[in-house]
């Protein structure tokens, strides 16, 4: 056993030696190599960083831009290299590029001195190679600074006098400053189309707007800048490019959305001044707003592109957070951090695609057209206005009782937005066609619109919709829409019939403007028969003509249109959505106006020229900037109308009030609707 475990302890003794032998023969003959691989892992992994993607930006349909991603710099600090030790003539250690270095930065950066000493010196950060000192430094801070710094660079000192020659040898001491890319998102038009647009929270996120969208397709691919070591242990590095994003090319046109802007800008100045403000009094630099909300939205019917689309709340997409607009300071100072971030998200939602409402009598054509479509009524049908109807034992009033309509076509009851003739539609449909034609025209449904937070709206089922429920509903009060839906229908009703899906991305880009997606127009459904849709827009025409638009007439050019006054829930509270829907020429429309004014602020709300009059503007200056034609020889001009008001209190020989819900002149509680279905609508 003992010789056993001699000879064992030998063999083990012999291959320790062996190994040694080993080792010190791989370590003599490939030491070097091993040593390189290793310095190679290390300055990799140390020497690596990211190149930014450049986001892509995004333009109107002339090339506009709209959003953009500008290079800018961050200024970092090698705070080892700065406090490099320099042995002087007396061998004294020095560090003489702390002073030259920190003045340098003091300057052209306007850092705080402070700062930049205690990183220098500070036990953390005294030996480290990346402090960051400044984000988002423009290109132009950083080309000033490297031109003070190599000013002297390349010339020779026998070319300089005695002082430049100190100079040179001062800036020369300006050591461990560099600079990391970087790309910060900018607005060159602020404000203008800012619901649209969206913004980005930092460089590469968006929840809002086209930004939110389309932030994927608007992102790229960041790079990679790699160092390491060669064979030779020489110093190299490899670079992987970053991939720019693409960009979007939108439908909207800047030169429309101005339009719209002004319109609705000259609607709070004029309520303004109505209301007794003094027209030169500026004010604050808050926003003053004539109303809860106004939206406007500019279509073309013929292919589901929006072309503008704005509402009241404008705020700076370069600084998105900014209230100043909104509240006062002391309230601003008073909310607490749910309170802010709800008041910030009141401004960035897009009204015309998030907010729900009652349309009122703007139903009313498709309505009309549903009842053409199933042969219940044509030209010839006839309905006897008394000013009232009684559905379910309870008596409805219209527009205008105590007074009748008499005896009306189809083409009256729209002319005169007869609320009595438009229930007696109604029972000839039948609740179940009613439902089904509101589907037909997208109510209840998304359209499917490329923005974020689009609603549904709320509509009835053959479960909850009675005979009241049917009769309110045929004038546009008991569901709600939103302004994207019910512009989307009212253009499938006077282009011919074609539902086409609203969209406001035009194509998609690449970094060097090849186009790699067309967003074609998307024909979703058949709505009406062409038939149906020419006899519409003759109905129309003779609601801006003889009936309650005519204060949305433009002078010189055909046009056709619908009012709307919705009454607010709770019913009976004198608020009130009134609107407008428009389209032009007659014959072969260009552009679907809709505006819409929520609770004017003003005595009466029950007045839809309020909104016909921004439609007006807005088309006094569209019509001409589409290259359209006046078409109109009939001398109708619209001007100084009077019939076009929704106001029971005006006289006119053709007056539309779409609120016999209101109390007034209603005998039915809340329109007909329980209670929890109008909590409902509210809610929605």
């Amino acid at each position: 056993m003992s010789r056993k475990l001699v000879a064992l302890f030998l063999g083990v003794m012999l291959v320790f030696v062996a190994l040694a032998i080993d080792i010190t023969y791989v370590n003599a003959t490939k030491g070097e190599k091993y040593e390189r691989q290793v310095l190679s892992q290390t300055q990799q992994s140390y020497d690596s960083r990211t190149i930014p993607f450049q986001r892509g930006s995004i333009t109107d349909r002339n090339g506009t831009i709209l959003a953009t991603s500008e290079k800018v710099y961050n200024v970092i600090l090698d705070c080892k290299l700065a406090n490099t030790t320099v042995k002087d003539e007396e061998k004294n250690d020095t560090h003489p590029y702390v002073d030259p270095t920190v003045a340098a930065l003091v300057e052209y950066f306007g850092l705080d001195e402070t700062d930049i000493r205690d990183r220098l010196t500070g036990e953390t950060t005294k030996e480290s190679q990346y402090q960051v000192l400044a984000r988002e430094v423009s290109m132009d801070a950083k080309k000033a600074f490297e031109t003070y710094v190599d000013e002297y660079a390349d010339k020779k000192n026998k070319e300089l006098d005695e002082n430049e020659q100190a100079e040179k040898a001062y800036r020369a001491n300006i050591r461990g400053v560099w600079f990391e890319e970087s790309y910060h998102r900018t607005y060159p038009l602020n404000s203008l189309a800012c619901d649209l647009i969206g913004f980005t929270y930092s460089g590469d996120t968006a929840d809002w707007g086209i930004e939110g969208y389309y932030s994927s397709i608007l992102n790229g691919v960041n790079g990679r800048q790699f160092g390491y070591y060669n064979e030779d242990a020489d110093m190299e590095q490899t670079i992987i490019e970053a991939q720019p994003g693409k960009n979007v090319v939108t439908t909207i046109d800047v030169n429309i959305q101005k339009i719209i802007r002004t319109a609705i800008e000259n609607y709070n100045e004029r309520i303004h001044v109505q209301n007794g403000a003094d027209e030169s009094d500026t004010g604050t630099n808050r926003q003053t707003k004539a109303a809860k909300n106004i939206g406007v939205v500019v279509m073309d019917p013929n292919n589901g592109e929006i072309l503008g689309m704005d509402s009241s709340d404008w705020y700076d997409l370069n600084n998105p957070r900014d209230l100043t607009p909104f509240y006062s300071q002391e309230e601003i100072d008073a909310m607490n951090d749910n309170e802010t971030m709800e008041a910030l998200s009141a401004i960035w939602k897009n009204y015309c695609i998030s907010d729900a409402y009652e349309p009122g009598s703007t139903a009313k054509p498709m309505n009309v057209a549903a009842a053409y479509s199933l042969d219940v009524i044509d030209d010839d049908t006839l309905f006897d206005c008394e000013g009232f109807e009684t559905i379910a034992g309870q008596m409805i009033r219209c527009g205008a009782y105590p007074g009748t309509h008499g005896v009306q076509t189809p083409a009256d009851v729209l002319k005169n937005s007869c609320n009595a003739g438009m229930m007696q539609i109604g029972q000839k449909m039948g609740a179940a066609e009613f439902l089904r034609y509101q589907d037909i025209f997208g109510f209840g449904s998304l359209t499917g619109i490329d923005l974020p937070g689009e609603a549904y709206g709320l509509v009835h089922t053959e479960d909850t919709m009675g005979p009241t429920e049917l009769a309110t509903s045929t004038f546009g009060q008991g569901y709600t829409v939103t302004m994207v839906q019910q512009a989307a229908a009212f253009s499938s009703l006077i282009n011919g019939g074609n539902y086409y899906q609203p969209h406001v991305m035009k194509t998609i880009t690449d970094s060097t403007g090849a186009v790699v997606e067309s967003n074609e127009p998307n024909l979703v459904r058949q709505t009406v028969s062409a038939e149906i849709s020419d006899k519409m827009r003759s109905f129309l025409q003779g609601v801006v003509t003889d009936g309650s638009g005519q204060s949305a007439k433009v002078a010189g050019y055909t046009m056709g249109g619908k009012t709307g006054t919705a009454q607010k829930y709770p019913r009976g509270n004198g608020k009130y959505l009134v609107s407008f829907i428009g389209f032009a020429p007659v014959e072969n429309p260009k552009a679907v106006v809709y505006a819409i004014v929520d609770e004017p602020d003003v005595e009466n709300q029950a007045n839809s020229v309020l909104a016909q009059e921004i439609v007006k503007e807005i088309y006094t200056e569209l019509l001409p900037y589409l290259n359209v034609f006046p078409d109109d020889t009939d001398g109708v001009t619209g001007e100084g109308s009077e019939t076009g008001t929704d106001d029971p209190n005006v006289a006119a020989p053709v007056q539309e009030d779409d609120t016999e819900n209101s109390a007034e002149n209603s005998n039915i509680e809340n329109g007909g609707l329980t209670n929890a279905e109008l909590d409902l609508i509210n809610e929605e």
